[in-house]
């Protein structure tokens, strides 16, 4: 049985409300209380129905959610660090883009991109290559044995209540605003 993570809930953040907050916090437990009825529902159910089916189907899509939502709220802090990423993670993302910089404009850039879904900073396991990108819904286009280092949410619930359909530039801003990067950064050593 999956609880809702409660420790992970931001609050005071910069240009993201406590109300934004507390709307999306709502979806997340919703993904939570889902996995968990539709491992229930997958005991119980004749294997092979349609109905088992259409719960196998929507697996993908309600437990990569909820995981999804874990690490998004569990990579924001009030005010962010102070410091972009730890050095091994700094000297990793100048390898791959060349400064930090062109990191930021390019997971900008993939966060930016016009469909709902998410930013991702990945890492892959076995090469320690970093990648930034983009997947839509939360079961397609999530790179299987890749680690996700940063998240962030894209759909319009993510931002809708302070800066409505228009603003993802804005939020995106204020998104980078409170990355908590010893988070990150311990995500990115734990691949070694």
């Amino acid at each position: 049985m999956h609880k809702v993570k409660e420790k992970l809930k931001p609050s005071k953040l910069i240009g993201i409300s406590d109300e934004q907050i507390n709307d999306h916090w709502t979806l997340y437990v919703g993904y939570v209380n889902n996995v968990n009825k539709l491992n229930e529902d997958l005991k119980t159910l004749e294997v092979g129905s349609l109905i088992y089916a259409d719960r196998r189907r929507r697996y993908g899509f309600e437990y990569n959610g909820m995981v999804l939502h874990e690490y998004y709220f569990g990579n924001l802090q009030s005010g962010g660090s102070k410091n972009l990423a730890g050095e091994t993670l700094r000297v990793a993302l100048e390898k791959r883009w060349g400064s930090v910089e062109l990191w930021v404009q390019d997971f900008i850039a993939a966060g930016k991109s016009r469909s709902i879904g998410w930013a991702i900073l990945y890492a892959d396991p076995t090469t320690g290559c970093l990648t930034n990108n983009f997947i839509s819904e939360h079961q397609i286009g999530n790179v299987a044995g890749y680690k996700p280092l940063l998240v962030m949410d894209v759909w319009e619930h993510a931002y809708m209540v302070d800066h409505k359909a228009g603003g993802r530039g804005n939020y995106i801003a204020a998104f980078l605003q409170n990355v908590n990067w010893e988070v990150v950064q311990r995500r990115f050593d734990t691949l070694k």
